[in-house]
């Protein structure tokens, strides 16, 4: 993938992780006796701040992001289990480490 790929990649699915996890809790947070839009934008905030972690750790590592390094961020949004593409990235750094 080239860069801008990349960025417009990433920038489009921060935003469906925004607005997958926001529009989870509109129920939640009108029950608890808050405001849609702050329960919204809570839910919405922490879920980017999980993907963006995920791609800072992924960039320090080797100065670069990968496919399956943007994909393992992704991948996890909604679940904790390690994924295929969490596997292969870390086959792929035991093998770049040993080299």
């Amino acid at each position: 993938m080239n860069g801008v790929k990349n960025i417009w990649n990433i920038l489009m699915r921060i935003l469906a992780v925004f607005a997958a996890n926001a529009l989870a809790v509109i129920g939640a947070g009108a029950i608890a006796g808050i405001s849609v839009a702050k329960a919204m934008t809570v839910a919405g905030l922490s879920a980017v701040a999980v993907v963006v972690e995920k791609l800072a750790r992924a960039f320090m590592d080797d100065g670069r992001l990968t496919a399956d390094e943007i994909n393992a961020a992704f991948s996890t949004t909604d679940k904790n289990a390690k994924t295929v593409q969490d596997a292969a990235v870390e086959i792929r750094r035991a093998k770049a480490s040993k080299a």
